[in-house]
């Protein structure tokens, strides 16, 4: 990594989709660890615009697991919003990789400048510092390992040299 000139963080990559009611809990407010669920759904769509599917990573031994997470709710969304999730890199490392996220409420003229999560191909784009679409929700981080399927820690450069490029090529 000493070699490559990384900008951390990266941009912001966004996705948007309509709260589920099934997502909502009996206050009529988004059920708190849904907030993990649609991080998750950023990250995974982030790591698909660069050219990779979570599917293929694990496919080919190589496992993303969590091992910390933290969230800060401001203002709960509710049944039938347009939210965006918005992802970027923050740190990253041929050991490990680390996520910043936020949630915004889209106004319907707001809409169109975030991709929908079920499109194909690459959703929108913002550069650090870019005024995100939307009002903000929620926001949060989360921190990932590299490791084999016995969960031993590997390096990504060794193991995976096409999505660990990829990242670095994203991150220049």
């Amino acid at each position: 990594m000493a070699r490559e000139k990384l900008q951390l963080p990266s941009e912001w990559h966004g996705i948007s989709f309509r709260v589920r009611y099934q997502e909502n809990d009996p206050m009529g407010v988004v059920y708190h660890t849904n907030y993990l669920n649609w991080f998750e759904l950023g990250r995974t769509e982030m790591i698909r615009d660069l050219g990779f599917r979570y599917r293929d990573m694990e496919a080919a031994g190589v496992l993303l697991p969590l091992v910390d997470a933290s969230l800060s709710y401001g203002r709960p969304a509710r049944y039938d919003d347009r939210v965006a999730v918005y992802t970027r890199i923050v740190n990253f490392s041929r050991l490990r990789i680390d996520y910043e996220y936020k949630i915004h409420l889209l106004a319907d003229e707001d809409d169109h400048l975030v991709g929908d999560a079920s499109a194909v191909g690459p959703r929108m784009t913002f550069p650090d510092g870019a005024e995100l679409p939307g009002e903000p929700l929620t926001g949060g981080f989360t921190k990932h390992v590299w490791v084999s399927r016995e969960f031993t820690p590997v390096r990504l450069d060794k193991v995976l040299p096409q999505l660990y490029d990829s990242l670095v090529r994203s991150l220049q």
